[in-house]
């Protein structure tokens, strides 16, 4: 069969469709205000749109009727539809976009969001990678200094599967955003980039996966890649969560054994593991300020928040915003040698103006037999009996195995044997 392929001319044309559906009201933006927080050394960009409380909602439900569950993919606006790419899928416009020009690949025939991914998902989407990178070529050849071909900084994919990604609808689709209208509101020396192709150099706050790709990549090799990653999440899960039945290696079809989100640029794949969809924020008095909801968009270093109360304390203490993107992707290695986790998280210093609620991952850790809340735990690499910290980046499997033995049992998982060292 041949390679998919999507149009040359896709970034003008998702940029005029958009357009067009926004003037005439058959689309909704919802403009957002951004401030950058150092998480970990990591720019990550965070967003609040006061006009989300104002979406429109969908009229109530006669109860007394037998209903259909409505599929947003079934019948698409033709006012949204982009363009249909190969015999499976199609594109259309996000209806409800905080990111202009958002744009969604969706199957023609539906399929469950919650299985594993096909090759020709795959296909498709860096399909319409490679579209945004030739337009970008031409723009440097040709001298488009304004960015009139539409082909910006290329296009962040991805998709949440599983109920704690994220995810909203049943029916299979990978969400694109230009990386360019990421950054409005941004100033020039702003210094946020995708954190997806920051993973060799930085260390994410949350556990994962991930390898490089390359434009032109087949179809088979790309679905390999990602039952790869996708397989070493399954593992790492399987061993925090010490669920028997995960033990044997993940199935390459069929529905997914975990929650995962996953993103693709030029560049990388990367596929992270989740234990949470989102966390709950308290002030210092108790109250609730509002529950901080994660999807993909995280593996771009980004994050959405609804509320005021949300959006003044993440600004107010960074440090809040490091904590939840921990408890939402598992239990990972401090980048400090000398900053221990605690059990469930990790600890923090100084006051803070807001607090983050157990997450149900903390809380099943706490309650585990023979574990001690009270003490401070670090990971450690053991090699040849000695033990050196384990904050090295490139070891992919310390970084979500979790806290559930004592603390001289080792464990190996992916080639590396981790242990525990209790702390003081």
């Amino acid at each position: 069969m041949p390679r998919i392929k999507a149009p040359s001319n896709l970034p003008e044309l998702v940029k005029s469709t958009f357009t067009k559906a926004r003037s005439e009201g058959d689309l909704h933006y919802f403009p957002t205000q951004v401030a950058i927080l150092n998480v970990d050394s990591i720019p990550f960009q965070l967003r609040f749109s006061p006009s989300l409380a104002n979406k429109p909602k969908p009229p109530p439900k006669d109860l007394n009727k037998p209903q259909k569950p409505f599929d947003p993919f079934e019948n698409p606006l033709p006012a949204l539809k982009v363009t249909d790419l190969g015999p499976s899928h199609y594109l259309v416009l996000n209806k409800f976009a905080v990111v202009p020009e958002h744009f969604i690949l969706a199957t023609t025939e539906f399929k469950p969001q919650t299985d594993v991914l096909e090759e020709s998902d795959l296909e498709a989407t860096l399909a319409c990678i490679e579209a945004y990178e030739a337009a970008r070529r031409t723009e440097a050849e040709q001298g488009h200094r304004d960015g009139t071909l539409g082909g910006g900084d290329g296009l962040f994919a991805f998709f949440n599967c599983g109920d704690h990604s994220g995810a909203s609808q049943p029916h299979r689709h990978i969400q694109l955003l230009p990386i360019a209208r990421m950054k409005d509101g941004f100033e020039a020396d702003t210094p946020w980039t995708v954190l997806a192709d920051q993973l060799k150099t930085k260390i994410a706050p949350f556990a994962t996966f991930a390898e490089d790709i390359k434009l032109g990549m087949s179809g088979a090799d790309l679905h390999s890649t990602y039952l790869r990653l996708y397989r070493k999440a399954c593992r790492a899960v399987a061993v925090y969560t010490k669920d028997p039945l995960h033990t044997e290696e993940a199935p390459a079809e069929g529905p997914t054994r975990i929650s995962y989100n996953l993103a693709m640029t030029k560049d990388t794949l990367v596929v992270c593991p989740r234990l949470a969809e989102g966390v709950k924020l308290q002030s210092q008095d108790g109250d609730v300020l509002g529950t901080v909801s994660l999807n993909g968009t995280l593996l771009a270093g980004t994050a959405l928040v609804k509320n005021e109360l949300e959006w003044e304390a993440l600004k107010k203490d960074p440090d809040t915003l490091r904590n939840v993107l921990r408890d939402i992707g598992g239990l990972v290695e401090s980048s400090e040698e000398d900053e221990p986790f605690q059990l469930g998280g990790p600890t923090s210093s100084g006051s803070a103006s807001s607090a983050v609620e157990e997450s149900p991952a903390k809380k099943k850790i706490e309650d585990r037999p023979g574990l001690k809340p009270a003490k401070l735990y670090r990971w450690v690499r053991i090699v040849g009996g000695d033990s050196s910290s384990g904050s090295d980046g490139d070891d992919e499997a310390s970084s979500d195995e979790d806290l559930s033995d004592d603390s001289d049992e080792s464990r190996v998982i992916d080639g590396a044997v981790l242990g525990v060292i209790e702390t003081t």
